[in-house]
């Protein structure tokens, strides 16, 4: 599996005077299995870029490839990519409509064509990877909590076991329990299915403990693409860009530049933890 962008622009309003550029030249390759964390201060055009993925928007110009088929050629199946490709939006209640979680979660894999039964225990497995039980599968998916219906979101996209997973900002709004719930399950399926996961987010903490790679948009362009220590030590220029590196960068710097011999390039807590233990040792 494999998503390519080849210069690819979008242009809001195209051809009227309130045309806008929404992202701008962009192109990159993402590899089967990878997790790839996407940031950028609001309005840079994540969420434009992530919903070009599927073909929920058509670009404006440039090219899309997955799994090296052109998705804008003629006759090219749009439905099936959208299979493939999974997108789980930021609002959760924006994906959920049916009466109860359980007919919320059986409607993608139905959708495909599969039959009953099949559907039925797709249902059930996505359910209990997402950590519901069956005591909220008669429950109305808008009774629940914030987590919960994120959950459900996230249900209903697994259950058509896509080979990409995309999730914009999927913990906003949730408490620090609920949150590292959330992605705790996201690098489970991860490391057990070898599923692709784009995560888009604002929190520099989850990138740094998750993704293995980093996407920075900037007004609507990709202006770095690399690892994340890679990407976070360049943290004065994200600042400029109004983003931040994780708070354990700026630790270990302060404390470089006080003169102490530690490396920098620690993003988690639990690196700066070995360092400092490996500097109190020597």
């Amino acid at each position: 599996m494999q998503i390519i962008f080849d210069k690819v622009n979008y242009i809001y309003s195209d051809g009227t005077a309130f045309s806008r550029h929404a992202i701008k030249d962009i192109s990159f390759t993402i590899n089967k299995g990878e997790f790839i964390g996407l940031i950028g201060h609001t309005g840079s055009g994540k969420s434009t870029l992530i919903q070009h993925m599927n073909g929920l928007i058509k670009a404006t110009d440039g090219r899309i490839y997955f799994n090296g088929q052109d998705i804008y050629e003629k006759n090219y199946n749009l439905r099936s990519l959208r299979s493939k490709v999974g997108l789980v939006f930021q609002y959760p209640e924006h994906q959920l409509f049916e009466t109860t979680v359980f007919k919320d979660v059986v409607f993608g894999p139905a959708n495909l064509g599969l039959d009953k039964l099949e559907c039925e225990l797709r249902a059930y497995e996505a359910l209990k990877m997402v950590g519901i039980g069956d005591d909220l599968l008669d429950a109305s998916p808008f009774e629940l909590s914030g987590g919960q219906k994120r959950r459900v979101a996230i249900a209903g996209v697994l259950a058509m076991r896509p080979e990409v997973l995309i999730l914009d900002e999927p913990t906003a709004g949730l408490d620090p329990r609920g949150r590292d719930d959330i992605l705790e399950k996201i690098a489970y399926l991860h490391r057990e299915s070898g599923m692709t996961i784009i995560l888009v987010t604002h929190s520099m903490e989850d990138i740094a403990n998750y993704a293995d790679r980093l996407f920075v948009m900037n007004r609507g362009e990709l202006v770095m693409q690399d690892k994340a220590k890679a990407v976070f030590s360049h943290y004065k220029e994200l600042e400029k860009m109004h983003l931040a590196a994780p708070q354990v960068t700026y630790v270990m710097n302060a404390l470089r530049d006080q003169g102490f011999q530690v490396s920098t390039d620690a993003t988690t807590v639990e690196e700066a933890r070995k360092e400092l233990l490996g500097l109190l040792q020597r």
